[in-house]
């Protein structure tokens, strides 16, 4: 029997021409489901894309984690933290560090950075971005020649150039008998770094780490421990379960979520506002199918009595209407995702090629660290939605196919 339920559930999909307009009704419920699931799809992979390759971008500039001593006064050094991370799983390398504000000065254009002193040899097992530089390498911070590496934005906006010098003033100024003046110091320009990140590369300033202390005042002390992860996403169960408990009220330790933290807040509570808000679109046109299931119900009520009159139970009525609003939902649902994922996967490509006709820019890199149009299309998020959208569409069936199973054969062919 369910067969025969099934085959006139979609015989009724087939419009005649008295009921041309019902089908039209579901035509667009069908659309609308479609177009719902099409747009959540494609948002929310554009979504994804960003967060992935924001995420990318971050990792490739940021500490994935670091350490370090609150006060170093029983003569700790950065050997006693690197001997306390060493060996331990997912490490893959580590750094000193050493790192404070600073002004840089050249040609009437002044700048505020976070100047980092390090070891060459050993940075550069922590950053990839010193592998491949525009201008001169991390070799070429020497100690006690107090040489600079600038980052690409910043040496543009400076007008410094790779054998020339720029000014480096210290907050902690010098006490004279006239006031406190500041410390100034000239540094010679021997490389210059781009990382791809606009923010990092307007203010990245290095030198070698002796250096560093020597403008700072530091002595013998740094200011942390950088840490290199295998697992960078891991980085807070790893940073949680790194120090002794005994040592817990000397060293500090944060990872790289620590300055990030807000904005893949920010993102992740987007993401879930524009699920409910365009699952809601999924959700009228998939209560569309009601009308179009209670206008065929009223139509078919002659068809109804006579299948009631030839045995058909009311359960039977009712899976007639089911299969034909069920199917109308899978259809909307499939068209949305085959066009979504495709749309996903090329937008990117899209939106370049219409920058290139149009000659404009639609991603600024000075606000979203990026300036393409990333996509990821997740299978789970796809599945997902696919599910809601299925799920809305039977529900939308329930009660039209409530209502013609109590359909009584007697009333309904009354005035037949």
């Amino acid at each position: 029997m369910a067969s025969l339920e099934t085959w006139i559930g979609l015989r009724y999909l087939r419009a005649k021409k008295r009921n041309g307009f019902m089908s039209f009704i579901t035509v667009i419920s069908i659309l609308g489901i479609a177009l719902g699931v099409w747009a959540l799809i494609v948002v929310l992979s554009v979504m994804n894309g960003f967060q992935k390759e924001i995420r990318g971008q971050l990792l490739n500039v940021a500490p994935h984690a670091e350490i370090g001593y609150y006060t170093a006064e029983n003569g700790e050094t950065w050997q006693d933290l690197r001997a306390m991370v060493q060996g331990k799983k997912g490490v893959l390398a580590t750094a000193p560090y050493v790192a404070d504000q600073a002004l840089l000065a050249n040609s009437g254009e002044v700048r505020g950075v976070q100047i980092r002193g390090v070891l060459p040899e050993e940075e550069k097992n922590v950053v990839d971005y010193g592998n491949d530089m525009p201008q001169g390498s991390f070799d070429d911070l020497k100690p006690g020649e107090f040489d600079i590496i600038l980052g690409e934005g910043l040496a543009e906006v400076l007008g410094a150039e790779v054998g020339g010098k720029v000014t480096v003033i210290t907050p902690e100024g010098n006490v004279t008998p006239a006031g406190v003046v500041p410390r100034l110091k000239q540094f010679n320009v021997v490389g210059v770094v781009k990382t791809g990140v606009y923010e990092v590369d307007n203010s990245l300033a290095m030198i070698h780490m002796q250096d560093a202390q020597v403008l700072y005042r530091l002595g013998g002390n740094v200011g942390g421990l950088r840490i290199k992860l295998a697992d960078p996403q891991n980085a807070p169960d790893f940073i949680r379960n790194l120090i002794p408990l005994a040592d817990q009220d000397n060293i500090w330790a944060r990872d790289w979520t620590f300055s990030n933290r807000s904005y893949f807040e920010a993102v992740e509570l987007e993401k879930r506002m524009m699920f409910i808000i365009l699952t809601l679109i999924i959700a009228v046109a998939a209560f569309n199918l009601v009308s179009s299931l209670v206008m065929a119900v009223t139509e078919k009520q002659a068809d109804i009595a006579i299948l009631r009159t030839l045995g058909l139970s009311p359960g039977g009525v009712m899976k007639i209407f089911m299969v034909q609003g069920a199917f109308a939902g899978f259809m909307g649902t499939l068209v949305g995702v085959v066009t979504g994922v495709f749309t996903g996967v090329n937008i990117g490509h899209w939106i370049a090629f219409f920058e290139r006709l149009s000659g404009t820019h639609l991603i600024n890199s000075q606000v979203y660290f990026i300036d393409y149009v990333p996509s990821d299309v997740n299978a789970g998020d796809v599945a997902v939605i696919a599910c809601i959208s299925l799920a809305l569409a039977f529900i939308a069936t329930l009660y039209p196919s409530w209502r013609a199973s109590k359909t009584q054969p007697a009333e309904a062919l009354r005035y037949e």
